[in-house]
């Protein structure tokens, strides 16, 4: 955990504003500390080390999220809390999105699942978006990769999915990690035992390799080719054919 000695302060490591990659609409973006997985793709390292970063307020975040409230309306946005692993700071990241909401203004969160039960039922009830990947498939294959196994992402979806949370399920497409047909056909059959009819496909891309040169952190993925979505016409096919909408 992150967790500041006051629920009302947290950790940040970036605001991002004018989204349109995480959540419906324009958005702003906030990136909390800390992190639980150490994926080999990370493409947000400086979230893993939570003795850096800025204090902000609830209040602070707030207004700056207040600021582009005319692009929400219009667009349909609001506002996203990321990183990292947003509920690795929970007490401030579910007392943030009550705080948006009461100004009215649309939650989001992106979460790798890999939160305690108790946690992530209670951001449910404060968020109005969910965005939550599913690195792999394998548990053990899971945990080769991200440091974890995959226990808590499944129970997590299993729990979002029956609350009928408006939902993305995303899987981050890794070259040598989950990227065969065969991976998507087994991502397809387990998903679909969960009730998850739509994933979102994010194929690899290599936005953190200087990142991690800059931390002086080891970069597993050096040198990988990025995909892109006409590489992945077949993986994507495998979900069709099993009875699963994959987009991009």
């Amino acid at each position: 955990m992150v967790d500041t000695a006051d629920p009302t302060t947290g950790v940040v490591f970036n605001i991002q504003k004018f989204s349109i990659h995480d959540g419906p609409g324009i958005r702003t973006v906030v990136f909390l500390k800390g992190c639980p997985l150490h994926c080999a793709w990370c493409a947000n390292p400086e979230s893993m080390d939570p003795a850096e970063g800025r204090v902000y307020s609830i209040p602070d975040v707030v207004a700056i999220c207040e600021q582009d409230r005319a692009f929400y309306d219009e667009s349909g946005g609001g506002a996203t809390l990321s990183g990292g692993e947003p509920l690795m700071q929970p007490k401030f990241a579910i007392e943030l999105l009550g705080a948006l909401q009461r100004r009215g203004i649309h939650t989001a969160m992106e979460t790798t699942g890999h939160v305690a039960p108790a946690v992530f039922d209670r951001a449910l009830d404060a968020l109005d978006f969910l965005l939550i990947d599913v690195k792999h498939h394998d548990r053990d294959e899971h945990r080769r990769w991200t440091g974890r196994d995959n226990d808590l992402p499944l129970r997590n979806l299993r729990q979002a999915v029956r609350r009928q949370i408006p939902m993305r399920t995303r899987i981050p497409v890794i070259p040598g990690v989950n990227a065969e047909v065969s991976d998507a056909h087994a991502f397809a059959r387990l998903l679909r035992s969960i009730g998850v009819v739509e994933v979102q496909l994010l194929p690899f891309h290599q936005f953190g390799e200087r990142k991690h040169e800059l931390l002086g952190r080891p970069y597993l993925m050096a040198g990988v080719p990025p995909l892109h979505e006409e590489d992945l016409t077949d993986y994507r096919q495998a979900f069709l054919d099993d009875g699963v909408a994959a987009v991009f």
